[in-house]
């Protein structure tokens, strides 16, 4: 997507009825923003003001309109702060929606609490808030804020639209700082055509760009992340200072270098530690043995808590604290991982990365503060080993959805590197399945399962948090994610297999009722038992983004019927091939040795497809769907 941009800035519309001033009235507002929107952008002015290397200010301006319900999130003001940042003004207004003042608020009202989050022992952040959501739609809300900052490690990314069903009718962005080469900072527009507007005034430069009249749009299934559909604009420092930590983040080896020296001399360990190190290895030969006994040694005497103070949000704690302690976060666990490590002569490297299932890709050639997690990167004889130090259960080598197929920054005696996480293939990712059922005339049934789920399929449902609980959670685990419509659960049991591709394997005994209906003589009967498809994407017309599947897998599911004697199939169906760009699916049934047996495999390939491609997307799941429900008739002699 581009986005045409005017050098013209459309100021605030506002008119004045005798002493009342009428701001942001609705009906001002163009058709074709109000189009398929929930929240109109009136303005949306964000300026940052590089005063050193130690300091900046940042003051945004905005006004929403909110035109329903979904909306209603954008009424409510949050601004962060902490030892190191200090908000100075705030005002917000609330308007009607012929745009005649109905409330103001000032820096004092706000609220002010804790940022602490559930799983932190400790942070000095803080946040103040507050809520102008009103009864009556559409209405209007503006916000000013001014924040200064005691260091200059990060400047906000300009986004002006954040979520989907939100137009734009104008905004401007700025970047102001001294002439120092030193002083001026790099930055990267995305979905922005690259026009913008410098100004000279003395030894200050100030860049400018401005954009105007951008339409709601609507999020398409399976597309890539929204944050990068929308238009941004990412600024860095090149030079900064961060509680007195000098750095350059121009390329990515300086921000490592940085990185680098708030770790010095962070990797000692007490003298008992290393001598227990030394005991636990001194009889394993490989990379791969030594890192899989220190990390489990580590996930049984560490646990993870957060703690996020003022540079400790970067730097971790000392080994020899967390070997005390016996907790620390993901970089203080991380940074022990790798010095006991070293204690083991083991390579490993400090690596940072942007965690979670759904997070986007880092800007790779964009150095900058990008990540939120950090793991430990061990290079072996034939592999690559990572190892995710915050978990007191993951299997040694296993990253999960949480990191795994992305680019991180592992710091290295060589320098910072650019280097990607592992993937799961679709075959890694396997789901198998076998069982054995025996139904009675009346259709009812018994059935013995056994499921193996494996890789990124080992946290199907979240299974991976529930092997290790109480049986009773194991149960409802079982209960939620079986779909069968009546079923009794008789006997079940699990094993686990925490390798670095790890596994889980549940074994079910299952009483089943009505699982075949009764017609006459006939009994109607569903083969495929549990694992029918009846997802097919919605069509919204014209495909705007590219499809993106996150991941591949693979299903493959046996299931053998047991029918009373006097049942004989009517007719046996023909098999089923699909094949697609997006995968494979194979289905088949047939009658061995007096048994019934459906055969079902389906492979879903990970990869970015063309948006032309969705209609076949459609056809590919539809088919599926239409397979996986089939019915087999059964004729009784009698």
């Amino acid at each position: 997507m581009r986005l045409s941009i005017t050098a013209l800035f459309i100021a605030s519309i506002y008119i004045v009825y005798g002493n009342r001033e009428i701001k942001y009235a609705v009906r001002d507002i163009p058709a074709n923003l109000r189009k398929d929107a929930n929240v109109v952008i009136r303005k949306s002015n964000s300026s940052f003001r590089i005063l050193s290397k130690s300091k900046a200010v940042h003051r945004t301006e905005k006004a929403y309109t909110i035109l329903n319900e979904q909306g209603k999130k954008f009424a409510l003001e949050v601004i962060g702060y902490d030892n190191l940042s200090k908000i100075s003004s705030f005002s917000g207004t609330l308007y009607d929606s012929s745009g005649q003042v109905i409330k103001k608020v000032n820096l004092l009202e706000m609220h002010d609490q804790s940022a602490v989050s559930g799983f932190s022992l400790y942070e000095d952040n803080r946040l103040k808030w507050y809520d102008l959501s009103y009864g009556v739609y559409p209405y209007t809300v503006e916000f000013e804020s001014e924040v200064n900052f005691k260091f200059l490690f990060y400047i906000p990314t300009f986004m002006p639209i954040q979520d989907e069903k939100m137009s734009l009718q104008e905004a401007l962005y700025s970047l102001e700082f001294s002439n120092d080469w030193n002083l001026a900072p790099r930055y990267k527009l995305q979905n922005i055509s690259a026009n913008q507007q410098k100004i000279q005034d003395g030894g200050v430069t100030k860049l400018q760009w401005r954009l105007h009249n951008i339409l709601a749009i609507e999020k398409e299934p399976l597309a890539p992340p929204l944050q990068k559909q929308l238009p941004a604009i990412y600024a860095a420092p090149t030079t900064f200072e961060f509680d007195d930590y000098d750095g350059t983040m121009k390329t990515w080896n300086g921000f490592g270098e940085w990185i680098s020296k708030l770790n010095i001399n962070r990797d000692q360990l007490p003298p008992e530690t290393k001598k227990q190190v030394k005991e636990l290895t001194s009889d394993l030969n490989s990379t791969e043995e030594k890192a899989k006994v220190l990390y489990e040694y580590l996930q049984n005497k560490t646990r993870y808590v957060s703690i996020q103070v003022g540079i400790g949000g970067f730097q971790p704690f000392e080994a020899k604290v967390v070997d005390e302690a016996g907790y620390g976060d993901c970089k203080a666990l991380s940074n022990y991982m790798v010095a006991l490590l070293k204690e083991a002569g083991v390579k490993a490297f400090y690596t940072l990365i942007r965690a979670g299932a759904d997070a986007s890709e880092i800007e790779s050639d964009f150095p900058s503060t990008q990540f939120n997690h950090a793991i430990a990167f061990v290079p072996t004889e034939k592999d690559t080993l990572w190892l995710e130090c915050t978990s007191q259960t993951n299997p040694f080598g296993y990253l999960g959805t949480f990191t795994y197929d992305r680019n991180a920054l592992a710091i290295t005696e060589d320098g910072a590197k650019i280097i990607k996480t592992r993937d799961y293939s679709s075959e890694e990712n396997l789901q198998s399945r076998t069982a054995s059922v025996v139904i009675d005339a009346a259709g009812n049934g018994i059935a013995k399962v056994a499921t193996t789920y494996k890789g990124l399929q080992y946290e199907n449902g979240n299974l991976n948090f529930i092997l290790d609980d109480r049986l009773e959670d194991q149960k409802s685990w079982i209960l939620k994610n079986t779909p069968i419509p009546n079923f009794t659960v008789l006997d079940f049991k699990t094993q686990t297999n925490k390798s670095k591709i790890p596994s889980a394997r549940i074994d079910l005994d299952l009483d089943l009722r009505k699982l075949g209906s009764q017609s006459g003589k006939r009994l109607f009967l569903n083969p495929n038992l549990l694992n029918r498809s009846t997802y097919i994407p919605e069509n919204f017309g014209q495909r705007k983004t590219e499809i993106q599947r996150r991941f591949g897998y693979m299903d493959i599911d046996t299931i053998y019927y047991t029918l009373p004697d006097h049942f004989r199939p009517e007719a046996i169906p023909s098999p089923t091939t699909i094949r697609s760009r997006f995968g494979e699916y194979d289905s088949s049934v047939k009658v061995d040795a007096g048994k019934v047996v459906y055969i079902r495999r389906v492979k879903i390939n990970k990869g970015t497809f063309p948006p032309p491609s969705y209609t076949e997307l459609i056809d590919f799941y539809r088919n599926i769907s239409k397979a996986d429900n089939i019915k087999l008739v059964f004729v009784s002699k009698t």
